[in-house]
């Protein structure tokens, strides 16, 4: 499938740093993209490399990297890096190198956190791109996108029974090599046990000591496990906004699964049926629907908030963008209605937009500022 927003975001990058980072989970589409990307510029670079770090005979290659790499000309492609990261030093010494004509573009399955201590030396010399499943805007199927989620093998399965598979098999994989190739050491059951567990507190607050004692595991070791999960591109943290009001404010992060199919299959919801009548119906709505906002608005992880007060105002998304405070709620419902907690978080937040997103297809307005649009509307719009 053609995904036109990242090869030209690539161009933009490739053009501007001499090494390009895209980063995202496996098995999201990062080498076909590399591989389009490359079959575009064929014009541009009279010689083009692919490295593949998962292949034995590319290792081999690569056992003395200065040599192999240094009288290399035009477009490098090093393919899942985290299984070598000491590459990065080599990397600022040939992009340094005077009149080296040289273009990297690096992938990598594990986030800029996980892989921050052997890039610092790229600084200023290095882009990064996550690359995400597919989105809505891609598509244009949100029932089937919702229900098996976006990674390709997922999404594309000729079956439903076929996606299924999919999912299992990738947990299995993630959990049993990606987890140790990344020179994480945790027993697969456990982190397996504390996967399936945070299925259950998705779209909710985060309570250490609530899954502390649930899972018999110590406060750190849950915060360890979270954060593997949240580098590795499964888990959205998403972090609470301080405003300077009188009210007491939550300080915790909320918990959501980055993509609703493999949510789903935690939770043993197969089809759409057994969704709508599953307990977590909202929940798996609204983690799906934020994704998609976030996703349309193109903002980073760390520049998306949620808010909520103990007197049980909250909002569920708020973001920043061009000097203008934009506030979402997601509600799976036929035609929401304007609450208290809305009008609160409005007035407290001092927000430009509040936007309620339903699955419905008729958009109207609650106030002047406050509208209920249907969520594939406001992707299109």
């Amino acid at each position: 499938m053609d995904r036109p927003y990242y090869l030209h975001k690539i161009k933009l990058l490739n053009d501007q740093f001499p090494a390009v980072c895209l980063l995202g989970p496996r098995q999201v589409g990062k080498t076909t993209l590399a591989k389009l990307y490359a079959g575009s510029r064929q014009m541009d670079y009279d010689n083009i490399y692919l490295f593949d770090l998962e292949n034995p005979q590319h290792l081999s290659m690569l056992k003395e990297p200065q040599i192999a790499l240094g009288s290399l000309q035009g477009l490098i492609i090093i393919d899942e890096i985290q299984r070598k990261p000491e590459l990065f030093p080599l990397l600022r010494v040939l992009i340094d190198q005077q009149n080296q004509k040289q273009r990297w573009l690096i992938l990598g399955s594990a986030s800029r956190d996980l892989l921050r201590q052997s890039s610092e030396s790229l600084a200023g010399r290095i882009a990064y791109l996550e690359i995400q499943p597919f989105s809505y805007q891609e598509v244009h199927e949100w029932e089937r996108l919702w229900l098996r989620g976006g990674f390709p093998g997922s999404y594309l399965a000729t079956s439903n029974d076929g996606s299924i598979e999919w999912r299992k098999q990738y947990v299995k994989t993630f959990l049993e090599q990606d987890i140790p190739n990344l020179g994480i050491t945790i027993a697969p059951l456990n982190l397996r046990r504390f996967w399936m567990m945070l299925a259950h507190y998705h779209g909710n607050i985060l309570n250490v000591e609530e899954l502390s004692r649930s899972l018999s595991i110590n406060n750190k070791n849950i915060r360890y496990y979270l954060d593997v999960l949240t580098n590795t591109f499964m888990i959205r943290q998403l972090q609470p906004w301080w405003e300077n009001i009188s009210k007491r404010q939550v300080k915790s992060p909320k918990i959501y699964f980055r993509d609703s199919g493999l949510l789903h299959y935690l939770l043993s919801i197969e089809d759409q049926h057994q969704l709508i009548y599953h307990p977590k119906l909202g929940a798996s709505w609204e983690g799906f629907a934020l994704e998609e906002i976030i996703r349309c608005h193109r903002v980073d992880p760390e520049d998306c908030f949620f808010w909520a007060t103990h007197q049980q105002a909250e909002l569920d998304l708020l973001l920043f963008q061009k000097g203008k405070r934009l506030g979402f709620e997601f509600k799976y419902a036929d035609a929401p209605i304007l609450t208290k907690s809305m009008k609160i978080a409005f007035d407290d937040l001092h927000l430009d937009e509040l936007t309620i997103i339903y699955p419905g297809e008729t958009n109207y307005k609650l106030t002047e500022k406050i509208q209920v649009v249907g969520l594939t509307q406001f992707l299109v719009y």
